[in-house]
C-alpha cells in the first residue's frame, strides 16, 4: 500500500487527497463517529475567516468528542466573546446544563463548558499543549491576540508554521489562508511585543500577505500600526485609510487613524474624529472597555495639547476628565495614569500623587517612557541607585530604546545614561562605560553622557579614553546653550583630575584654577588643587627642577593659608600642606625661602592640643618656625631646615589631630609623621647624629601606632624597619620579614633588606636581596645601587662602577646616594686612567650639582665637583665653589680650632689656587698656594696623611711656581719648582714643567740644569714619556744628533709600548715627524718613511692620516683622516673636540670647514680651512 504521506504532491497523490476529503465529509454528514474523519474535515478546510466554518458541525463535534485537545479549544472559543459564530439555542443550553447538574461526574465522556474567562484559558491552554490541530491552533492564536498576551501568542504562532509545514508536506495542499491566519497572528504580535525590536519582521510577514491579497484588513492596520510606531504618520494614515475602505465600521481602525492625526500635530482633526467615534464605541455590545479608554484617554491628549496654557491644564473639566474616565473604563490601562501623573506632578502640585500615578503606569506597562523617566529622575534625586537601576532596565529591556533600520522615529538615550549613573554611584565603572556608550550610539550629541563616560574611564584607570570623552563633552558646550546644559565646570574639574593622573600637572592646576575662579567654595576643588600643586612640586624634586618646586610650594602654602574653615579641617589639607614643607627641607639649598610666617599662621589658627601628639619625645613646638632675629650665614642654612622639618611635623600632627574619626586615615597620618621625624634625624649634622635621637624614637612610636592601627599594611612594617635598622637589627630584619609576608612584590623592602644584612656584613644575603629587589622592579635604583656596593665590597671595581652608573640613569634626581656614589666611582676610575673623556666628566657634573642643591652643607662633594669642573676646564665656576668653601671651612676652624678643618681648608687652598691659576688670576693663585703651603707645613697640626700632604705641598709649589712664571718673575718660579722637586723626591711631572721653565730663561747655564734634570729622570724611569719628549725637542733645537739618535730610539721603544695614551702617541708622532723632517739628511722619502709608519702603528688615530694628507697633498689621506676621528669621537672613543675639528679642517671642503669651526671655534685650522675653500674656488 502506497504511504501517500511521504510522497511529493502529483496527480496520483492529489487524487488520493480528493477520495480521503470526500470519504471524510461522508462521515461528517451522516454523523458517523469516526474521529479522524471529523478532524479531517475541520482541519483540512482552508477558509479566509473563521467565521466561514460551519458552526453545526463543530457543535457536533464537540458532542461526539467531548474528551479531545480539540473539544477544549473549540468549546473555549465559541463560548468566549470574540466568537463570530451564533449562540448556541436555549434547549441546546439546558441540555447542557442538564449534563452539568447529573451526578454522572466520573465518566469520560461528560463535556464541559467553561463559566469563566479564567476557567476558558486554562481550557483552551490545556487543548493547544498537545493538540496538532491547524483549526485549533488559528482559533488560539485569535483568542490570544484578542487577550493582548502578546509574547505567548508569537511563540504559539511559531510553532504553528511549523506544523504547517508537516501538513503541507503530508497532504500536498497548500494552506494559503491558514497560513496567512498564522501570519497576520505572529506580525501582530511582533508589533507590539517589545516594540519596535521585531517591526521588521513583523512588516515583512504583513507584506507578504498583501503580496497576494492586497485588501487584508489585518495587513493594512498592522502595516499602519509600524508606520506609526516609526513616526512615518502619512504611510501610516494612508494604510489605515485603504483599511478603512475595506471595513468602514472598524471602530479600532477609524480611532487609531485619528491618533496618527494627533501625532502629527493636527490635533483638532483628531479630537473632531475621537468625539465622532466616542458614541459609537459606547453602544457596542458587548462593551469594548479597552477600546473606549484608549479613545477616552486619546481624546483627552488631544485636549491637552490644544490649550497648553496653565490654566487650561490646571482645570479638571478639561484633559483631566478624559484621563480619568479612560482609568474609570480601564484601570489598567498605563498611558493614562502618565498623563495623570504628568498633571499632577507640573500642574496640581501633588509629587507623592504624581509619584504613585508614574509608579503604577510602569508597573503596567514598560512602554511608559515618560513615567519611567520621571520616577527614575525622583529615585534619583533621593540617592536611590538600585531603583532608578531597575526603572531604566525595565525600560531598556521593553525594547523602546532603540528604532528599528530605517525608522524616523529617535531612540531614547536617558535610560542607558540613567543606568551608567547608577553603576557609576554603585562603582561598577565597566558596566557604567558599556551603559554610556550605549546612550551615545543613539544619541551622539548627549552632554551629560558624554560626561559620565569620562567619570567612568576615569574611574576605571583608562585616562586616555576618558580625556577624548570629556574633550567631546567640552565641544558640544560650546554649542548647546549654558541653560540647556546647567553647570558645566564639572568636565573641567574632570579633565584636571585625569590630566592630574597622567603626571600633567601644569595643565590640571591650570584648569582647577579655572573651576575655582567660577565657584570658589566648592571644597572638593580646593583640596585638589593643593594636592595637584604638592604632587606637581614633589614630581619636580624628582626631575631635577627644583626651583619649580620651591615656587610651586609656596604658591600650595598661599592657597592654602586663603582657604576656607571647612577645608582646613580635612586630613587631606595638612598632609598636602606637610608636603609642601617637606620640599624646603629635600631642596636644602632653598630653605632660606621657606614662608615660616604663612605657614605659622596656619599652625596657629588651630587647637593647640594637636600639636602634643608625642611633644615630650621629640620636642617639636612652634618656638623654632615663629623665632625671629638676624642670625649669622654658617647659621641661617641650620635655622630655615630646622624651621621647615619643625613645620613639616606639625602638619603631621594636625592631619592625625582632624582624622580622629576615621581609623585608616589616622594610620595613613602617624606613617606620615613617622617619615617627617625620620628626616628630622637624617637632616642632623654628622657631627652631632647618634644612633638614637628623639627624632627617631618618634619616628618609631608612630610606625607602631600606624601598625596597631592597620596591622596589614606592609608598608607600615617596612618603615618600622627602616628606622630600626641601626638600633636593632633583629627587629629590623623582623618587620621587613612581615612587609614581605604581606606583599613580596616590593622592591623597595627587598632593597631595604638588603641593605641590613650589608650593614651586617651579610654579602650573600644583601645580594640574594638586591637581585629580588631588580627582577620584581628593574627599575627602581636602589636596588642596582646596593648590588654596586656589594660588587665594591668584593673588591670589583669595574662592575661596581657599572653599577652605579646604571642606577644614576634611572634613579630620580632626588635620590642623594645616586648622586653621591656615581661621581665617586667616576673620580676613582679617572685617577686610576691615563686619558679621560671630557663628555664622561659631564654626567657627574649634573650630578653634584643636583646634589649641592639638595645637600648644599655637603662641603666634600662641593669640593669634589671642583675636581671635575677642573678636568673640563670650567673654571670660573671651581673659583666660585671653592671660595665658597673655604669660607666655611675658614670660619669653622676659627670656632673650634679642629685639625680635620684644618686639613680641609689646606686642601681646598691648594686647589682653589690651582683654579686661579687655570683662570689667570696669577695673584690669587701665587697667595692661595703660598697660603696652602703654610697650612701644610706642620705635620701635626692636621689629620692629613703623609701621602696627601705630600701630593698638596706638591701641587702648592708648581701651582705658585707657575704663577710666578707667568707674573714674569721667573727666578721665584724656579725656587718653587725647585721647593718642590725637594719635597716630591723629584717628581718627573714636576722635573717636565722645571725643565720648561729653565728652558725658558734663555740661560745656558739655566738650560744645562733642564737638559740634566730630563736625564735624571729618564734614568729613573725611562718610561716617562713626557721627558723623553722633551729631551727629543732640545736635542733639535741644540742641534745635537747623538742625542736625537738616541731620543729616536727610546721614542720607537715608547710608540710600541701599551701602557702609552693615544694622545701621548700623537705627540711621539709630532715629535718623530718634525725630527725626520728638520734633520740635515734627511729626504722625503724619511718623512713619508715615518708618516707611513705613525699609520702603521696607529691606523685608529688620525694624526698619522692628516700628516700624509699635508706633506702628500692626497685628498684620500684627509678624508681616511676625518673617518678615524669620527670613529675615535665619544661615545665610541676619547678623542677630543680639537682633534676631529683638525680632521675635518684637513679634508678641504667648505661644509666640512663649517663642521671644524663649529666643533673648535678657537681652533684657526676651521677658519684657514674655510678661508683657502671659499678663496680657492
Amino acid at each position: 500500500m502506497t504511504n501517500y504521506g511521504e510522497t511529493p504532491a502529483g496527480p496520483e497523490k492529489g487524487a488520493a487527497l480528493q477520495a480521503v476529503l470526500k470519504l471524510a465529509l461522508d462521515m461528517v454528514i451522516i454523523k458517523h463517529p469516526f474521529r479522524l474523519a471529523w478532524e479531517i474535515a475541520i482541519d483540512w478546510k482552508d477558509a479566509k475567516e473563521i467565521k466561514d466554518w460551519d458552526v453545526n458541525m463543530l457543535r457536533d463535534y464537540c458532542s461526539f468528542f467531548p474528551e479531545t485537545d480539540l473539544y477544549k479549544v473549540i468549546t473555549g472559543f465559541l463560548t468566549s466573546s470574540i466568537s463570530p459564530f451564533p449562540k448556541a439555542s436555549p434547549a441546546a443550553l439546558e441540555a447542557e446544563e442538564t449534563e452539568e447538574e447529573s451526578e454522572d461526574d466520573e465518566g469520560g465522556g461528560v463535556s464541559m463548558v467553561p463559566l469563566t474567562e479564567q476557567d476558558r484559558i486554562l481550557m483552551m491552554t490545556e487543548g493547544i499543549t498537545t493538540s496538532n490541530s491547524l483549526f485549533a491552533h488559528r482559533l488560539v492564536g485569535d483568542y490570544y491576540q484578542h487577550l493582548e498576551e502578546y509574547e505567548i501568542n508569537m511563540e504559539l504562532m511559531r510553532k504553528s508554521m511549523e506544523y504547517l509545514k508537516t501538513e503541507r508536506i503530508k497532504t500536498g495542499m497548500t494552506f494559503q489562508n491558514t497560513q496567512d491566519a498564522y501570519s497576520l497572528y505572529l506580525a501582530t504580535a511582533l508589533v507590539f511585543y517589545q516594540s519596535p525590536r521585531h517591526h521588521t519582521e513583523a512588516k515583512a510577514l504583513f507584506e507578504g500577505v498583501l503580496g497576494h491579497d492586497p485588501s487584508s484588513t489585518a495587513a493594512l492596520i498592522g502595516v499602519g500600526l509600524i508606520y506609526e510606531e516609526e513616526e512615518d504618520y502619512d504611510d501610516a494614515i494612508e494604510f489605515f485609510e485603504r483599511a478603512l475602505k475595506r471595513d468602514p465600521s472598524n471602530l479600532r481602525v477609524k480611532t487609531e487613524a485619528a491618533w496618527v492625526q494627533a501625532l502629527k500635530g493636527d490635533y483638532e482633526t483628531a479630537k473632531s474624529q475621537l468625539e465622532a467615534s466616542l458614541p459609537l464605541i459606547e453602544k457596542v455590545s458587548p462593551p469594548a472597555k479597552e477600546l473606549l479608554a484608549q479613545t477616552q484617554y486619546r481624546l483627552g491628549s488631544c485636549v491637552w495639547n490644544i490649550d497648553t496654557s496653565k490654566a487650561a491644564r490646571k482645570s479638571r473639566t478639561g484633559a483631566y476628565v478624559y484621563f480619568l474616565d479612560a482609568l474609570r473604563n480601564n484601570l489598567n490601562f498605563a498611558p493614562a495614569y502618565t498623563s495623570l501623573g504628568v498633571y499632577y506632578a507640573d500642574y496640581a502640585n501633588d509629587k507623592k500623587r504624581a509619584r504613585r500615578c508614574f509608579q503604577k503606569a510602569v508597573e503596567l506597562s514598560s512602554s511608559e517612557v515618560e513615567a519611567a523617566k520621571r520616577l527614575a529622575q525622583s529615585f534619583a534625586d533621593e540617592g536611590d541607585w538600585d531603583r532608578v537601576e531597575l526603572v531604566a532596565q525595565r525600560v531598556v529591556d521593553s525594547g523602546k530604546v532603540r528604532p528599528p533600520p530605517g525608522s524616523k522615529r529617535k531612540g531614547i538615550s536617558w535610560p542607558f545614561a540613567a543606568l551608567g549613573v547608577a553603576e557609576l554611584n554603585k562603582q561598577e565603572f565597566h558596566k557604567s562605560i558599556v551603559s554610556f556608550q550605549s546612550a551615545l550610539r543613539i544619541h551622539p550629541d548627549d552632554y551629560h553622557s558624554w560626561v559620565g563616560l569620562g567619570e567612568s574611564y576615569y574611574s576605571s584607570g583608562r585616562y586616555v579614553a576618558a580625556t577624548k570623552a570629556i574633550l567631546n563633552a567640552q565641544r558640544l558646550e560650546e554649542t548647546i546653550p549654558s541653560e540647556v546644559l546647567g553647570d558645566t565646570w564639572f568636565t573641567k574639574y574632570m579633565l584636571a583630575n585625569v590630566k592630574r593622573e597622567l603626571a600633567e600637572f601644569d595643565e590640571a592646576i591650570g584648569l582647577y584654577q579655572d573651576v575655582i575662579d567660577s565657584r570658589p567654595h566648592e571644597d572638593g576643588v580646593a583640596i585638589a588643587l593643593i594636592q595637584t600643586m604638592v604632587d606637581n612640586a614633589l614630581d619636580s624634586v624628582e626631575k631635577g627642577l627644583f626651583g619649580k618646586a620651591i615656587h610651586l610650594a609656596i604658591d600650595t602654602i598661599s592657597f592654602a593659608s586663603k582657604a576656607a574653615a571647612s577645608v582646613v579641617g580635612t586630613f587631606n589639607f595638612w598632609k598636602s600642606l606637610a608636603d609642601a614643607c617637606s620640599v624646603f627641607s629635600a631642596v636644602q639649598n632653598r630653605a632660606v625661602d621657606f614662608p615660616a610666617e604663612s605657614i605659622m599662621a596656619l599652625i596657629d589658627g588651630g587647637d593647640k592640643e594637636a600639636y602634643t601628639i608625642f611633644a615630650d619625645v621629640d620636642k617639636v613646638g612652634t618656638g623654632v618656625i615663629s623665632a625671629k632675629g638676624l642670625f649669622s650665614d654658617d647659621e641661617r642654612l641650620g635655622v630655615d631646615l630646622t624651621r621647615c622639618i619643625h613645620a613639616t611635623i606639625l602638619c603631621h600632627k594636625r592631619a592625625i589631630h582632624v582624622s580622629a574619626h576615621d581609623l585608616h586615615a589616622q594610620a595613613v597620618a602617624y606613617y606620615n609623621l613617622g617619615w617627617a621625624e625620620h628626616r628630622a634625624h637624617i637632616c642632623l649634622p654628622s657631627s652631632i647624629r647618634k644612633k638614637s635621637s628623639v627624632y627617631l624614637k618618634t619616628a618609631m612610636k608612630c610606625f607602631k601606632r600606624a601598625i596597631e592601627l592597620e596591622a596589614g599594611n606592609s608598608d607600615f612594617w617596612n618603615s618600622l624597619g627602616v628606622v630600626t635598622s641601626e638600633i636593632s637589627p633583629a627587629v629590623s630584619q623582623h618587620s621587613f620579614v612581615r612587609s614581605l609576608h604581606l606583599n613580596e612584590r616590593s622592591p623597595a623592602t627587598w632593597t631595604n633588606l638588603g641593605t641590613l644584612a650589608l650593614l651586617q656584613n651579610d654579602m650573600q644575603l644583601a645580594n640574594e636581596a638586591f637581585n629580588r629587589a631588580q627582577s620584581t622592579d628593574p627599575d627602581y635604583a636602589h636596588a642596582w645601587l646596593g648590588q654596586g656596593f656589594v660588587a665594591l665590597l668584593y673588591g670589583k671595581t669595574k662592575e661596581a662602577r657599572g653599577l652605579f652608573t646604571h642606577a644614576m640613569e634611572i634613579a630620580e634626581a632626588s635620590s642623594i646616594i645616586t648622586r653621591r656614589q656615581y661621581p665617586l666611582a667616576v673620580f676613582d676610575h679617572i685617577l686610576t686612567t691615563r686619558s679621560t673623556n671630557v663628555a664622561s666628566l659631564i654626567q657627574p657634573i649634573f650630578a653634584l650639582g643636583q646634589l649641592n642643591n639638595l645637600k648644599p652643607q655637603d662641603l666634600a662633594y662641593g669640593h669634589l665637583a671642583t675636581q671635575f669642573l677642573e678636568r673640563t676646564q670650567d673654571t670660573v665656576k671651581a673659583v666660585q665653589i671653592l671660595e665658597k668653601i673655604c669660607g666655611i671651612l675658614e670660619a669653622d676652624y676659627e670656632v673650634t680650632e679642629s685639625p680635620k678643618a684644618l686639613a680641609q681648608f689646606a686642601l681646598a687652598k691648594t686647589d682653589l689656587a690651582r683654579s686661579y691659576l687655570a683662570s689667570g688670576a696669577y695673584e690669587q693663585a701665587i697667595e692661595c698656594g703660598e697660603m696652602a703651603i703654610q697650612l701644610s707645613d706642620d705635620e701635626s697640626d692636621n689629620e692629613l696623611t703623609k701621602e696627601e700632604r705630600k701630593k698638596a705641598r706638591l701641587s702648592a709649589h708648581l701651582t705658585v711656581g707657575l704663577a710666578q712664571y707667568y707674573s714674569k718673575d721667573v727666578n721665584e718660579a724656579l725656587l718653587c719648582f725647585e721647593s718642590a722637586l725637594e719635597e716630591s723626591d723629584n717628581n718627573p711631572d714636576a722635573v717636565c714643567l722645571l725643565a720648561q721653565v729653565l728652558w725658558a730663561t734663555g740661560a745656558e747655564e739655566s738650560r744645562e740644569k733642564a737638559r740634566g734634570a730630563l736625564f735624571e729622570v729618564i734614568e729613573d724611569q725611562p718610561d716617562h714619556v713626557q721627558s723623553v719628549l722633551l729631551l727629543g725637542v732640545i736635542a733639535v733645537l741644540d742641534n745635537d744628533e747623538e742625542s736625537v739618535e738616541a731620543v729616536v730610539s727610546e721614542l720607537q721603544g715608547l710608540r710600541t709600548s701599551h701602557k702609552v695614551g693615544d694622545n701621548e702617541q700623537s705627540h711621539i708622532g709630532e715629535v718623530l715627524g718634525a725630527i725626520t723632517k728638520l734633520g740635515e739628511t734627511s729626504t722625503d722619502e724619511d718623512v713619508m718613511t715615518q708618516i707611513q709608519t705613525d699609520i702603521m702603528l696607529y691606523p685608529h688615530l688620525p694624526h698619522g692620516w692628516s700628516n700624509l694628507a699635508e706633506f702628500g697633498g692626497e685628498q684620500y689621506a684627509a678624508e681616511m683622516a676625518l673617518t678615524v676621528a669620527k670613529k675615535g669621537a665619544p661615545p665610541r672613543g676619547t678623542l677630543e673636540a680639537e682633534d676631529l675639528a683638525k680632521a675635518y679642517a684637513g679634508t678641504g671642503v667648505a661644509a666640512d670647514a663649517q663642521t671644524a669651526i663649529f666643533l673648535s671655534p678657537w681652533k684657526t685650522d676651521g677658519w684657514n680651512s674655510l678661508r683657502d675653500a671659499v678663496y680657492g674656488n
